[in-house]
C-alpha cells in the first residue's frame, strides 16, 4: 500500500518487534506491558494508571468499533505507546465517533500493528516486563535498543505528579445519572430517594471518571482533593469518609501520600484502590514490590478467604503489598490473587478502613466487585451511627 509507514518496538534485552505505523509519527520510550482484556482499549488508552507504559492488546482486533467521548477515563489517552495484532480498517458502531488512528494522532500518541503480539506477550511474562522503545520514525533497531535501555524506569519515580488533579473540584454527573443509588439490583437502590447521601473527600491519585460515577451512584457526594492535598485540606472539607484512588507507578516513591494517609486512617472511615491499597499498606507500614509482569486485564481472579467467594476482577497494576508485613501492622489480608497467591484486598483490625488491590468500578471488565460500593457505604453509616 503506497505511504504506508512503519515503525519498531524494541525491548532493553534487544528484542526488536516490527510492524505498521499509526497514530502519530513520534519515538518514545516506557514500560512494556500486556493486557488481557477484550473490549474497552479507549478505557485503557484513557486510564492514567497506565502513564509511561507502553501497552499491547492481547486481544487480536482491536479498534472495530471506534472511539467515543463518553467513554473517556480521563482528558485523553495517558498510555506512552500501543501495540496491537490487528488494527481495524472499519468501526461498526452507532456510538463511534473517530477511528482509533486518527484519535491517537491527535493526541500525539504513536501505535503499532501487525505485531506479533503473541510472542510479545510470551516474552513479557518469561522475563517479566522490560523498559521498551516505540518508534514510528526513521530509526534504526540498534538505536532503538539503546534508547529502550536508556530510560529510567518505573521503580522510585512519581509518576502519580503527572496526572493527578491540579486543584480540587466537586465531581458532577449528568441528573438523569446522579440521583440516589440508580444501580438497580442493590439493597442501596431499594431505599429510594430519601437515602442518606454521604460526603467523601477522594484522593486523585491518577483516579478514572468511573470510580467516582460509581460512588455517585451509590450514596456518596464526591469532593476530589489532588494527590498532594494536606490533612487540613481534608478537615476543612469535613467528609464522612475517605477515598483513596489508581494512579501509576510506584507507589513507594509518593511518600507525601503515605505521611497523610498515616493521619486519615485513624479519623475517617477509608476505602482504597489500586495505588490508594498500596498507599495504605505503606501507611500501615508495611511495603510493596514490584511483580514480574504485573495483572493488567478484565479475568483476574480474586478468593475473599473470609468468605470463600471467588471474583473475577478488573486489573491494572505493576506493584503488590508484602502479606507478611500487613500482618504485623495490624491489618487482615482479606483476598488474595488467585494465578499468583499476591495480597488483592486487606481491612484494619480495628479501624474502619479496607481496599482491594483491583478496580471495582470495572470499565473496562465485569461487575462482580460492585458490592465493595456497598460495603463503603454501609461501613460509613455505622461509623457516623
Amino acid at each position: 500500500m503506497s505511504g504506508q509507514r512503519y515503525g519498531v518496538l524494541a525491548l532493553e534485552d534487544g528484542s526488536v518487534f516490527r510492524g505498521r505505523a499509526f497514530g502519530a509519527e513520534k519515538t518514545v520510550t516506557g514500560e512494556a506491558c500486556f493486557n488481557t482484556s477484550m473490549t474497552g482499549y479507549q478505557e485503557i488508552l484513557t486510564d492514567p494508571s497506565y502513564f509511561a507504559q507502553i501497552v499491547a492488546m492481547t486481544a487480536p482486533q482491536i479498534g472495530n468499533y471506534g472511539i467515543n467521548p463518553d467513554d473517556e477515563e480521563s482528558d485523553g489517552p495517558k498510555v506512552s505507546g500501543f501495540v496491537v495484532r490487528d488494527l481495524s480498517p472499519v468501526t461498526s458502531s452507532w456510538r463511534s465517533r473517530e477511528a482509533l488512528p486518527e484519535y491517537l494522532e491527535r493526541h500525539g500518541i504513536p501505535g503499532l500493528e501487525g505485531v506479533d503480539t503473541r510472542a510479545l506477550t510470551k516474552r513479557l511474562r518469561v522475563d517479566g516486563a522490560m523498559k521498551a522503545c516505540l518508534s514510528t520514525m526513521d530509526i534504526s533497531d540498534e538505536e532503538a535498543v539503546a534508547k529502550a535501555k536508556g530510560w529510567s524506569g518505573l521503580e522510585g519515580v512519581d509518576y502519580v505528579k503527572d496526572v493527578t488533579a491540579k486543584a480540587a473540584y466537586g465531581f458532577e454527573v449528568s441528573p438523569e445519572l446522579s440521583g440516589p443509588f440508580l444501580v438497580e439490583g442493590t439493597k442501596l437502590y431499594k431505599t429510594g430517594k430519601h437515602a442518606k447521601r454521604y460526603s467523601v473527600a477522594a484522593f486523585d491519585f491518577g483516579a478514572k471518571r468511573s470510580i467516582f460515577r460509581k460512588l455517585v451512584h451509590h450514596g456518596f457526594d464526591v469532593h476530589v482533593l489532588p494527590a498532594t492535598a494536606k490533612m487540613e485540606e481534608v478537615d476543612a472539607l469535613k467528609p464522612d469518609a475517605v477515598f483513596l484512588s489508581n494512579g501509576p507507578g510506584d507507589p513507594a516513591a509518593v511518600t507525601y501520600a503515605h505521611e497523610t494517609v498515616r493521619k486519615i486512617l485513624p479519623k475517617y472511615p477509608t476505602f482504597g484502590i489500586c495505588l490508594g491499597h498500596q498507599i495504605i499498606t505503606h501507611a500501615l507500614g508495611a511495603r510493596t514490590f514490584k511483580l514480574k509482569f504485573g495483572h493488567r486485564g478484565g479475568n483476574q481472579p480474586v478468593k475473599n478467604i473470609e468468605t470463600g467467594v471467588v471474583s473475577i476482577t478488573s486489573q491494572n497494576h505493576g506493584f503488590a503489598s508484602t502479606r507478611e508485613e500487613l500482618e504485623k501492622h495490624d491489618a487482615v489480608v482479606t483476598e488474595l490473587n488467585l494465578n499468583d497467591d499476591t495480597v488483592e484486598g486487606l481491612r484494619h483490625k480495628e479501624l474502619p478502613v479496607f481496599s482491594v488491590q483491583y478496580h471495582p468500578e470495572a470499565a473496562p471488565g465485569p461487575n462482580d466487585a460492585d458490592p465493595l460500593f456497598e460495603q463503603f457505604y454501609d461501613m460509613v453509616a455505622k461509623a457516623k451511627a
